[in-house]
């Protein structure tokens, strides 16, 4: 896009700081911290706010738009107004990759919160990375994302402007798998995927702790998320004599494949990771079938927490249609912690929004505060230290949320 010309704010800051300047809308009247000028900076925002998805991910929409009308009332970034530009990536890598080009060349950008799904992520990943823009996460739990690969034997930063604010697949599977086994008394399972990133490492993760603790996994299957008849697999683990199941995907067809199982005459219990945990899988799965699910998610319920209090009032008041979800806290926190690290750098001096970019990826290492779903910082890998989990079920229909806590 066509580079605006620089300018600079005249921001009180502390003693030899530079005021900060940035490319983007430029307004003439006086700003609240009565500095004669005021900049517009843009932070990205990507998920899938179409098909099937789309309630999770406007959820986390409307929390980070929450994030950034608090903001710019506040003024938390004197001499600084944020907007959010969100971009619909469908669930789909190839179009989530699109959407971080379109970040990366719009000189206005400076950061991404999203993406909600890890295989997105990891799509958009290496080009927000070569443009030196942040990327925080609010919901991605694939270890890989971070620490690489071989996370568990050599981990290493995979890049440095990444980050997320909700802990990972090898915390979560590993009391998923102790909770099977100890609590319900589950020793024989079946681990149903749906081959995405998430899915499938969410499985590998629970079969390795499930084993380790003594059960056995006993059939392994994949069904294909953009099909609605699991008969096969059904058929498969109904003979297979597991006790329960443990899937590693998502709400709409964890919902499907548990109404399809109790339909056949399985009733075992259904095991999944957070993306399971939705108010929407009650009614595809059906009230009475649902009852048995079982999901990990990160923190203590929000609704428990004091912390979030003020989050949860300020969404109501703002009138969404949609509900914030599992993961709209998370969402809002991370959309808080890149306007943190814009204020970190600002208080630097920079010039345009586009060669701020790198300022703001140091700052964001060193964010630390008390948000919604507790204290938000970043480990040497940009993983979140905050590592509590709760078990919730489903029974007589409604969910029951953290029922056990686990802090790791």
């Amino acid at each position: 896009m066509r580079r605006t010309r620089l300018f600079r704010l005249g921001v009180p800051l502390a003693a030899g700081a530079l005021a900060l300047c940035a490319c983007g809308s430029r307004d003439k009247g006086a700003s609240a911290s009565g500095t004669s000028a005021t900049t517009t900076v843009t932070i990205g925002f990507d998920a899938p706010l179409s098909k099937d998805l789309a309630a999770v991910g406007l959820g986390m929409k409307n929390a980070a738009e929450l994030a950034v009308n608090q903001a710019n009332k506040n003024h938390t970034v004197p001499g600084v107004t944020f907007k959010l530009a969100a971009k619909d990536d469908q669930a789909t890598p190839t179009i989530g990759q699109q959407n971080a080009a379109a970040f990366a060349a719009d000189d206005d950008v400076v950061g991404v919160v999203g993406a909600y799904n890890s295989s997105v992520s990891a799509a958009m990943q290496s080009t927000l990375h070569q443009a030196g823009i942040v990327q925080i996460s609010g919901a991605n739990t694939n270890p890989a994302l971070t620490r690489g690969a071989d996370y568990k034997s050599a981990p290493k930063r995979q890049f440095d402007n990444y980050f997320r604010v909700i802990t990972t697949d090898d915390v979560q599977a590993p009391v998923a798998a102790e909770y099977f086994y100890q609590d319900l008394g589950i020793k024989k399972v079946a681990a149903v995927d749906d081959k995405k990133v998430y899915g499938a490492g969410l499985v590998k993760e629970f079969t390795e702790a499930f084993t380790a603790l003594g059960g056995k996994v006993v059939v392994h299957q994949s069904i294909n998320p953009d099909e609605s008849d699991y008969a096969s697999v059904v058929g498969t683990v109904k003979s297979s004599g597991a006790q329960g199941v443990y899937y590693g995907g998502e709400y709409p067809q964890a919902g499907a494949l548990k109404k399809q199982l109790v339909a056949a005459g399985f009733d075992g219990p259904l095991g999944g990771g957070d993306a399971v945990k939705d108010d929407a899988v009650i009614p595809l799965a059906g009230t009475k079938a649902a009852d048995g699910i079982y999901t990990t998610s990160d923190g203590r319920p929000v609704e428990d927490l004091a912390s979030a209090k003020s989050f949860i009032s300020a969404y109501k008041a703002a009138g969404y249609d949609e509900p914030y979800g599992v993961f709209g806290a998370y969402t809002y926190d991370a959309t808080n912690a890149l306007i943190q690290a814009v204020k970190a750098a600002a208080d630097t001096g920079a010039p345009a929004a586009k060669e701020l970019r790198p300022k703001v990826v140091k700052a964001m290492g060193s964010v630390t505060f008390t948000g919604a779903t507790g204290q938000v910082g970043f480990d040497e890998y940009g993983d979140s230290v905050n590592k509590v989990i709760s078990i919730n079920t489903v029974k007589n229909g409604a969910w029951q949320d953290g029922i056990k806590v686990f802090t790791k």
